[in-house]
């Protein structure tokens, strides 16, 4: 499902307009799959936020937590940006363990490919450190959003850590129709 043409209180900056099919609430479908060679395997839900208020960046909210118990596992939060007059994507990320990433990469018409730039920690982080991120987004034919994300640490090669997929749970909010 594909939210309609939206007439929002702020319009979304043409710059943006690439990753209009992005915007909106998106819930997981079913419990994703997170594992690493070393961490027990889980399973998890997450919430996804996409939002805008007309600037040239848009807003993002990831909230995830354990499948069976409910618990808290992570939070990430930032912005997306567009390099004007290209297909070049940038994801800047604040995560609650304390890791902040810079992850660029491209967009292909409903697909992100981001790898990471930058990464910056609190000085007490647990080790071993993350030393790489890899991340793809995308809108699957069949309405879904896709994502995929890989990571290596000090002592470990990239490897797949996240994979899940999410239905749209709400599009972004409607303006009342002005006469």
């Amino acid at each position: 499902m594909s939210c309609p043409v939206i007439h929002s209180a702020v319009d979304l900056n043409q710059a943006m307009l690439p990753l209009d099919w992005i915007l909106g609430t998106w819930e997981s479908d079913e419990p994703g799959e997170g594992s690493f060679p070393s961490i027990t395997p889980f399973r998890y839900t997450e919430t996804l936020h996409f939002t805008h208020v007309g600037q040239p960046v848009i807003n993002f909210m990831f909230n995830a937590f354990h499948a069976e118990s409910k618990k808290p596992l992570h939070r990430e939060c930032g912005f997306i940006r567009l390099q004007p007059g290209t297909n070049n994507v940038a994801f800047i990320i604040a995560q609650n363990s304390g890791l902040v990433e810079i992850e660029e990469g491209e967009l292909v018409g409903q697909k992100l490919t981001l790898q990471s730039q930058a990464l910056a920690r609190t000085s007490f982080a647990t080790k071993p450190h993350v030393q790489q991120i890899c991340r793809q987004i995308q809108l699957r034919s069949d309405g879904k959003l896709e994502q995929v994300v890989s990571m290596a640490l000090e002592n470990q090669p990239l490897t797949q850590h996240l994979h899940i997929t999410y239905r749209r749970a709400s599009c972004p909010q409607k303006s009342p129709v002005e006469n």
